[in-house]
């Protein structure tokens, strides 16, 4: 099989493997569509691999969507297609055929196609991220950073009855996404604040809930900043470094902040997020088309991870069709 690698960090090649085999309980997947995570591009540009899985073809991809061509599995048949959501450390799907543990596994509808249902995986997570997030008071929130994950959640905050969505990117096309989706207040982040754009919007209250999704210090700062006595800052965005980050502790103390990470969707019991967001995309209740528009070939997945780490070039979501996505 052909499949990406880190032979070594910072580094990602394509080349050709020996076909895995599942063990009981694994099923063989033939992958069709993956997409770049933020985290992958830390997986491979800021040390955040696992030294063990150097050269492991497939990794660090963990977004990914194909059909059933082995399975040991009791839950699962071959023929069957599925979202595959294993842990980062775990995913291998940047190759034609990935071993995928049954417990990381979810249907995808006759309805949806397999290009949509590979956007569950990153709405899943979002999913997951809202119910820890809740739904602070107030008529004010905010989303820092327009990628994928942002573009879903700007979506989220209006369902959830958000009179004012503020969002915050350096890339104008992804802005004009988010506008499009219902963001009612866009902000340029090379020459404008999102923190005043929130004082403004909420008369100097502050925002109830401020979603950090670019994975930035200075953004994390920023939604500390931005958010109102008793509100609550989402950090969904990867972290920068390994090691300790500085954040203006002194104040997310005297707003009375909660401070909220986001981790282990994929631990969640039947990974309910997961099916959750599959649900939403076959009942057209989120919209995921915004994230389809850049799909580049696995042989191009060095360069797919590149651009995904300069804010995906104004795409929302960067993609790879596998040879037999075609």
């Amino acid at each position: 099989m052909r499949a990406a690698f880190m032979p070594a960090a910072g580094v990602v090649e394509v080349g050709d493997f020996t076909d895995p085999a599942p063990a009981e309980g694994e099923v063989l997947v033939r992958m069709h569509h993956a997409s770049i995570c933020g985290s992958d591009t830390h997986v491979v540009h800021d040390g955040f691999h696992r030294p063990e899985r150097l050269g492991v073809p497939g990794y660090p991809g963990h977004e990914g969507v194909g059909v059933v061509e082995v399975s040991r599995s009791t839950h699962f048949s071959e023929g069957e297609r599925v979202l595959t959501v294993p842990p980062g450390w775990l995913g291998a799907c940047y190759a034609e055929l990935q071993v995928v543990p049954e417990q990381y596994l979810v249907p995808v509808p006759d309805a949806v196609t397999l290009e949509r249902g590979l956007m569950a995986q990153q709405l899943g997570t979002t999913v997951f991220a809202m119910k820890r997030f809740g739904r602070p008071p107030g008529d004010v929130a905010a989303v820092i950073g327009a990628g994928s994950a942002g573009s879903y959640f700007v979506q989220h905050l209006r369902r959830l009855g958000y009179e004012h969505v503020v969002v915050s990117d350096l890339d104008p096309n992804r802005l004009a996404t988010a506008a499009a989706l219902g963001a009612t207040t866009t902000v340029d982040a090379r020459d404008a604040s999102v923190v005043e754009a929130v004082r403004d919007l909420s008369g100097g209250a502050g925002a109830g809930l401020v979603i950090e999704a670019a994975g930035y210090d200075a953004c994390r700062a920023d939604a500390i900043e931005a958010l109102r006595h008793g509100g609550t800052a989402g950090f969904f965005g990867y972290p920068e470094r390994y090691g300790d980050a500085a954040y203006p502790a002194f104040l997310a103390f005297r707003r009375n902040a909660t401070l909220a990470w986001i981790n282990g969707a994929q631990l969640e019991p039947g990974l309910a997020s997961f099916h959750e967001a599959m649900g939403l995309i076959e009942a057209d209740a989120i919209e995921v088309g915004q994230c389809l528009g850049l799909r580049l070939d696995l042989e191009d997945a060095a360069r797919a991870i590149t651009v995904a780490r300069a804010h995906g070039g104004g795409a929302t979501k960067v993609n790879l069709v596998l040879p037999a996505g075609r």
